[in-house]
């Protein structure tokens, strides 16, 4: 990833770039800070969004994929590859919030009586994101060549439906 490849579509100069970043890393770290910082405006905004537990954590984890497969594969790959630290700097600025969020929707959604009094919601998540992750983050699941739709029912969904009551069950039959 270069700066002259990202100017070309826009159709600026590599020094419009510089007037507003320092060099090429604070261009990435601005980049992701927008990225997590609307994904944890958007997970605030989840329980409004969404009628319950259910459908807020499919909608979420679907408008997560959506957006990721949204983005040029390449860029994932570049800052995970040169710049792998910064990332997870960033990450770990937003994280607690936004699992503080997430557990918080899996707790509704136990106390609402979609999903089983039995499960860990910190469990639930970290395993959700691992999934994810390997969704959006490696080229495991490529050599499937599915849409991120389906990869979204065939991994995450998959899972959802098995932390889910039968009522919960009901729910995600009706959004699917």
């Amino acid at each position: 990833m270069t700066v002259q490849k990202l100017v070309a579509p826009l159709s600026i100069s590599t020094k419009t770039v510089y007037k507003y970043f320092r060099d090429k890393e604070d261009l990435l770290t601005q980049c992701l800070e927008a990225h997590y910082s609307k994904l944890l405006k958007d997970v605030f905004s989840y329980g409004n969004k969404y009628p319950n537990a259910v459908q807020a954590l499919a909608g979420s984890w679907k408008e997560a994929i959506e957006t990721d497969f949204g983005v040029n594969s390449v860029f994932y790959h570049d800052i995970n590859y040169y710049y792998p630290a910064l990332q997870d700097k960033i990450l770990k600025k937003h994280s607690e919030k936004i699992n503080s969020a997430f557990i918080g929707l899996i707790k509704s959604g136990i106390a609402q009586g979609y999903f089983r009094k039995d499960i860990k919601p910190p469990v639930v998540l970290q395993a959700m994101g691992i999934l994810y992750t390997s969704l959006t983050r490696t080229t495991q699941f490529k050599k499937f060549r599915l849409s991120p739709a389906v990869m979204l029912d065939q991994t995450i969904l998959v899972y959802l439906r098995g932390i889910c009551t039968q009522k919960g069950l009901e729910e995600i039959k009706s959004i699917i």
